[in-house]
């Protein structure tokens, strides 16, 4: 009884979680790589048409814009929301007064809403926004940037937002780990003459360094997956030319549109797993090479 508590107790604690997982991610993951093989409709059946789907993905002239805009936009927030919420972790870390309420003001932008967030973003960033027009009125503008109209700035906005949003979050990860950083090690460093910037180097970064891999990661899939920030900068109709879409906001379109195609989304979605996949693998490889 003993041995068979032991080796069946744990599975039975996990069973609730698994059971949701199979659920809710591995049998819908399955069925939309099943579904990418068929012409199904959102209303109607379909049937087995092979890799048709596939083939037709590569004739959408607005597939290459979804694939390059995805990628520069994870290109860009990796390196900023991997580097720059440490920078601020070790600034409000410090023991001064208010800091408090500084963590408070740079956590706060987290937990407000994507939309409502995107939206007063539009109206700053508008051609008649607060933006430009307190640029006019100081002199440093002619003409209104357009922010929205133009498809590098408006890519550009996004990440801009984007970063904005999600420097408390990752800045509270890194909170976490630094407070598992040995201060004996910073005082050994400073008594060798080791200045800041070679403290932060030596010290600091190989000690995070396992929190700097999982937000690297957590970063490079929500990048991949990147469509409120568009889709709501973008005026949700297309924005400039259609050329401003991402993968997921090409999927949204192909599934919810006047035909509602389900077979060529899931095939989007297989398309968007394997890119996504591809990075993660790079990440994974440079997290055990440094632990190495």
């Amino acid at each position: 009884m003993t041995r068979a508590h032991r080796r069946y107790t744990p599975w039975l604690l996990v069973a609730p979680a698994l059971l949701w997982l199979a659920v809710f991610s591995l049998w819908p993951a399955l069925n939309t790589a099943v579904l990418s093989f068929t012409n199904v409709h959102i209303l109607s059946g379909g049937r087995f048409t092979g890799l048709h789907n596939y083939a037709l993905m590569w004739q959408d002239p607005l597939l290459r814009d979804a694939i390059v805009n995805t990628l520069i936009f994870m290109a860009v927030c990796v390196p900023l929301l991997t580097v720059l919420p440490l920078l601020l972790a070790l600034l409000v870390q410090r023991t001064l007064p208010f800091m408090g309420f500084f963590r408070t003001v740079f956590y706060f932008p987290v937990i407000a809403s994507a939309v409502v967030v995107a939206l007063i973003w539009q109206w700053l960033l508008d051609d008649r926004g607060l933006v430009n027009g307190l640029g006019r009125q100081a002199g440093l503008l002619h003409h209104a940037v357009p922010f929205l109209t133009d498809r590098w700035l408006l890519l550009a906005s996004a990440i801009a937002l984007t970063v904005w949003k999600g420097l408390g979050y990752y800045m509270v990860l890194y909170l976490s780990a630094l407070g598992n950083v040995r201060r004996d090690l910073h005082e050994a460093a400073a008594v060798d003459g080791a200045g800041a910037v070679r403290r932060f180097r030596s010290v600091t970064v190989p000690g995070v360094r396992g929190t700097m891999a999982l937000v690297s990661v957590l970063i490079a899939v929500s990048s991949m997956r990147v469509f409120t920030e568009l889709y709501v900068l973008g005026g949700r109709t297309g924005g400039v030319g259609g050329q401003d879409v991402s993968l997921v906001m090409l999927i949204q379109q192909a599934a919810a549109g006047s035909d509602g195609r389900i077979g060529y989304a899931s095939a989007l979605s297989v398309l968007l797993f394997a890119l996504t996949a591809g990075p993660l693998l790079l990440l994974a490889r440079w997290n055990r090479r440094g632990e190495r």
